[in-house]
């Protein structure tokens, strides 16, 4: 009888902490049923962290974007709960092409692909989109992208934005840092590396090119050659002083600042209103009135 018992109270307490863990955070490590808990718990939130594949100096992975937005998008989801798409990594990316194992899609596919993945995570009951920036090259990119949401109707709202850290842990960075330029692959991009992936991190190749900007024509640089103009080893800074300590705090200020939208765009109420009203006078201008 007691073994009965304690066997009976050990399937209970298994039952409950099953019933109680808290479920992945990111898509593509949830199952069905998984997958439409974690839409209501993310309250129709889902994360899109996009970068690309490119030469990241000789000292970083080709997938250095992609591994650090989803990185951070995963930190932040934790925080605030909301689902985190799959590695994504359909970015702008031309100026890349030259160096091995770069990745460019055309424009034509890269905003295809982008508005149709939107459509496809709406369809799945996520009504709020957040695209996370993880690459410089789609800084003109993602918002003009969201300004052509306004083409045609949606029944979603998506927004974008390139992560930071907060002020104060900035102020703390930059006393930390040996260096103050840079931009990719530098000792910045290299410390958050070393503290997320520190097996993929080989700092002692950082300095077999030169990272300086080497401004091989002016001129170029008023034109879309402007960094390959200016940085033609896809290296800009120099990383040979990275830290994992630098980096650490970066990611964790960075997943903080995220979390904090996510809850914000949780309670918007506003943004997915007057896109509606939007929509709407958009099919009949001449009666619109003044707010």
């Amino acid at each position: 009888m007691k073994q009965i018992v304690l066997l009976l109270s050990f399937t209970v307490m298994f039952s409950l902490s099953v019933q109680g863990q808290r479920i992945s955070t990111l898509w593509d490590e949830l199952t069905a049923s998984e997958f439409t808990e974690g839409v209501q718990k993310a309250e129709g939130v889902c994360l899109v962290p996009i970068g690309v594949v490119e030469k990241h100096g000789q000292h970083l992975p080709l997938g250095t974007d992609v591994l650090m937005v989803r990185e951070i998008s995963r930190r932040a989801a934790e925080k605030e709960y909301c689902i985190v798409f799959p590695y994504y990594y359909g970015g702008q990316n031309f100026v890349a092409t030259p160096q091995p194992g770069a990745i460019a899609y055309s424009a034509e596919l890269l905003f295809k692909m982008l508005d149709e993945t939107c459509r496809e995570i709406a369809r799945n009951g996520m009504k709020k989109i957040i695209l996370v920036n993880g690459h410089g090259g789609n800084n003109f990119f993602l918002p003009f992208f969201c300004q052509a949401q306004m083409e045609s109707p949606r029944d979603y709202v998506v927004y974008w934005l390139t992560p930071s850290a907060d002020e104060e842990t900035q102020k703390k960075i930059r006393a930390m840092r040996k260096t103050t330029t840079g931009g990719h692959a530098d000792e910045m991009e290299s410390s958050n590396m070393m503290a997320a992936f520190p097996n993929l991190v080989k700092i002692d190749r950082a300095t077999r090119e030169s990272g300086d900007n080497q401004k091989l024509s002016i001129l170029g640089e008023l034109t879309g050659l402007r960094w390959f103009a200016q940085f033609p080893n896809h290296y800009a800074g120099d990383a040979k002083d990275a830290n994992a300590a630098i980096g650490e705090l970066s990611i964790e200020s960075t997943a903080t600042e995220l979390a904090k939208l996510i809850k914000a765009v949780k309670a918007d109420k506003a943004t997915p209103n007057l896109q509606e009203e939007y929509f709407k006078k958009n099919q009949s201008p001449l009666e619109t009135k003044p707010r």
